[in-house]
């Protein structure tokens, strides 16, 4: 029997409709990436370890709290309680023997309290001649300063000498144009989280270290961005 002429053209019609939507995907559009590693999709976020995979930071129990919180490797630091400008020269050796390509160090807290006539003052020839010291054994490596943090009103009171934090981070962000290395304000960064101070009112919670790592990725991007 002789199919009719039109329900031929007919079906003939609604087969090219049905490949032209195989072909093209969804709603007749383009088909896109699944998403699955390879296919040139967007690639997961690089974990803090791996970007500061080859920085050391160099400092007193503050800057500690960064591997004490499991946040960096202990290799990525080199920090201790009572560390001071003075007694970070003696960690010189164990600093050029990991080959970082950036340091930064964080020191000051404790050296605000060192008995001596001027504290400032001689904190930061020591400081001084650390970044020397380190420039001529790590020439290619980066170096970053950070601020001295601020404490609690209730921590300044029991230690009024935290008021001078600061000045002393003045003369820092003075020395750090001097020597020609980067300084990073960390006072924001600490405005901004009051509820992350430990106990004492010096120190930090866990939570903290973190949030400084992603704020000094902000401010290298920054700078970055400048040049």
């Amino acid at each position: 029997m002789k199919m009719d002429k039109n329900k031929l053209v007919g079906m003939m019609v609604i087969a090219i409709v049905v490949l032209l939507a195989a072909a093209c995907g969804n709603n007749g559009q383009p088909a896109v990436s699944s998403g699955q590693p390879g296919d040139g999709s967007t690639p997961e976020p690089i974990s803090r370890a791996s970007l500061y995979e080859t920085s050391v930071f160099l400092g007193d129990s503050i800057t500690e709290g960064l591997s004490y919180h499991e946040v960096l490797e202990e290799k990525n630091v080199l920090a201790g309680a009572g560390k001071t400008a003075q007694f970070a020269l003696e960690d010189m050796g164990e600093l050029v023997s990991r080959i970082p390509e950036h340091i930064y160090i964080q020191l000051g807290s404790d050296d605000i309290l060192w008995p001596t006539d001027n504290p400032l003052e001689y904190s930061l020839s020591h400081y001084a001649t650390l970044i020397e010291k380190i420039q001529a054994e790590l020439p290619d490596a980066t170096i970053t300063l950070l601020s001295v943090t601020p404490v609690t009103a209730e921590a300044e009171q029991t230690e009024p000498r935290y008021r001078n934090i600061a000045e002393y981070n003045e003369g820092l962000k003075e020395l750090a144009a001097e020597k020609q290395v980067g300084y990073v304000d960390l006072s924001p960064l600490v405005a901004g989280h009051p509820d992350l101070y430990d106990t004492d009112g010096i120190h930090f919670q866990a939570k903290f270290y973190p949030l400084l790592l992603d704020y000094l990725k902000d401010a290298s991007d920054r700078q970055q961005s400048v040049k």
